[in-house]
């Protein structure tokens, strides 16, 4: 994807597909707002005043599909990952990845790191409209318990550091212990969540 319009024709794309607003922000690696603005200006039948500005919420649209279609550099990505993650936090007993782009990423972080995986949706999966605060997310009972064990969690991106947020929260109230955040880019300059901190590959600064 090269520019906003080719943003907006995905979004529609995957709300035309039945994909709530929260699964649109995590395909395309944007902020909630922005996946809501991209699926109202992709919907020809919002009024043209509810549409306006035409310019998009303050937000950068990460795309590395190059990384994600190949397995061999998803390997070495997570390999760098898991890395970084040695050298700030040393090695947790469980990874855990958030849904859905987290996941692929947590894993080969897992295997390098000889580490147990979990994997956690977050709440924003079911957001579409309304408050999003009465939704909650969850464990997958398919991979491995968070109780009482130390934990790193892994996503592609951070932007406002809500989901990483939720996360730590959801494995404190199950017991377990979260240890670090480690992410492919930070697009906010989020140096920690909770208390918890975040390290990242790549870091967007702005100027």
């Amino acid at each position: 994807m090269k520019n906003v319009d080719d943003l907006i024709e995905n979004a529609t794309a995957l709300a035309e597909k039945g994909l709530s607003k929260g699964e649109i922000a995590d395909e395309l690696n944007v902020s909630r707002e922005t996946a809501r603005w991209l699926v109202e200006r992709g919907d020809p039948t919002t009024d043209e005043p509810e549409r306006e500005p035409t310019r998009g919420p303050d937000d950068i649209h990460v795309d590395w599909s190059r990384v994600g279609t190949d397995s061999d550099r998803l390997e070495f990505v997570g390999r760098a990952l898991a890395d970084l993650l040695r050298d700030e936090s040393g090695v947790p007993e469980v990874v855990v990845g958030v849904e859905k782009a987290g996941v692929p990423l947590a894993t080969t972080v897992a295997r390098d790191m000889e580490s147990d995986l979990a994997t956690y949706t977050p709440r924003k999966h079911q957001w579409n409209e309304g408050d999003i605060e009465d939704l909650g997310g969850s464990f997958s009972r398919n991979f491995a318990p968070v109780e009482d064990r130390d934990c790193v969690v892994v996503d592609d991106t951070v932007t406002s550091g809500t989901t990483l947020g939720e996360t730590i929260s959801a494995i404190k109230e199950r017991g377990g212990t979260p240890s670090a955040c480690v992410v492919l880019v930070d697009k906010q300059g989020v140096d920690e969540v909770e208390g918890v901190p975040v390290y990242s590959l790549v870091q967007v600064i702005r100027v």
